[in-house]
């Protein structure tokens, strides 16, 4: 269907597109009934301002930064494959979006990084954010120095970030919980749980979430201490080993973060993949693998190209001074079977 244009509007209107300009952009000089009469022609035609365009018009360019996790987290791959993707594609529209890679679980780098960061050189930030305050300290400063900065997966609402970019982790983690407690038995029982850190608040989040859905409605589960894998595959897959020695018994497994790989591997390695209730994060090559075989038994996903289109959106609209459309930036949960895979995409072909 064709994009309504503002060439629409002035035709419906009777008017000049310099007319139908100042109407819409709110500028005097247009009596009335005029103006009743563009408004009363854009609502018919439901008319929606293109808001990369009017950025265009204005020769503005938009210079953002995202500050990415590296190494080996296939969502965080995804996620900064995806900013890469829409650097090249959104050069042509005079916005820059450059992609810098940061090591999440070090506060006092991930600082250092914000700290340098001027005014004169990016007009807004997107960074997952580690819950540290020197963390939170240096997003301040940044947005003192007048560079919006918006938290992208993980959030930092003790900070004075404009916006938050994310799944409602809290709600990801008790959806765990609630799978967990669904496909065990109804006899007592041990979990494990293996996070990233629970220094960073998504996955704290999740934690909470879970725990909170346990021992409310699953009171004969029992959940061990969590373990810290820094979302590393061989450490995850060190640590799975660990509890099924220390554990011959265990009946479920929540991997918070990433590191699914290791996780998955230990499992399948000792012969425990088909006994374990395993429930993890993020529809990767290696999870949708191992949902099909039957290794993982559920994944809680979010969108990474949804997260960055929405950052940049988001972005570029507080640098306008323009509302933020929560609806539209909304990120949901999904949760993935082996029954209800979605259809594997070309990229992800040329991943496995």
């Amino acid at each position: 269907m064709r994009r309504v244009t503002i060439h629409d509007v002035a035709e419906a209107a009777g008017v000049s597109l310099a007319t139908v300009d100042r109407v819409l952009n709110g500028r005097p000089g247009v009596r009335n009934n005029t103006i009743e009469k563009v408004k009363r022609a854009a609502e018919t035609l439901n008319y929606k301002p293109d808001v990369f365009a009017a950025g265009l018009a204005k020769k503005r360019l938009y210079r953002f930064h995202f500050l990415l996790p590296n190494g080996p987290n296939a969502f965080m791959e995804d996620l900064t494959r995806e900013a890469l993707s829409h650097a090249e594609t959104m050069s042509g529209e005079r916005m820059h979006v450059h992609v810098e890679p940061i090591d999440a679980f070090d506060g006092h780098r991930v600082a250092g990084t914000l700290a340098i960061i001027e005014r004169a050189i990016c007009d807004g930030v997107a960074v997952v954010a580690p819950a540290f305050p020197e963390v939170r300290a240096a997003i301040d400063r940044l947005q003192d120095r007048g560079v919006p900065v918006v938290t992208l997966v993980s959030d930092h609402p003790s900070s004075t970030r404009q916006h938050f970019v994310g799944i409602d982790n809290m709600a990801a983690g008790r959806t765990a919980g609630r799978l967990l407690g669904r496909f065990l038995p109804k006899e007592p029982a041990k979990v494990a749980l293996i996070a990233g850190s629970l220094g960073l608040r998504d996955h704290a989040e999740r934690f909470a979430g879970c725990r909170e859905v346990i021992e409310a409605d699953f009171p004969h589960l029992q959940l061990l201490k969590v373990r810290e894998g820094r979302d590393d595959n061989a450490r995850n897959a060190d640590l799975v080993r660990g509890l099924l020695q220390d554990y011959p018994d265990l009946a479920g497994l929540y991997n918070i973060g990433a590191g699914n790989r290791g996780t998955i591997s230990a499992l399948q390695e000792t012969g425990r993949a088909q006994e374990v209730v395993f429930v993890g994060h993020e529809l990767t090559p290696y999870t949708r693998d191992a949902l099909r075989d039957g290794v993982l038994d559920a994944v809680i996903a979010q969108d990474p190209g949804h997260e960055i289109r929405s950052a940049i959106r988001v972005l570029k609209a507080l640098c306008d001074g323009a509302e933020i459309i929560d609806g539209q930036e909304r990120i949901g949960i999904d949760v993935f079977l082996k029954d209800n895979l979605p259809a594997i995409s070309d990229s992800d072909e040329n991943r496995q």
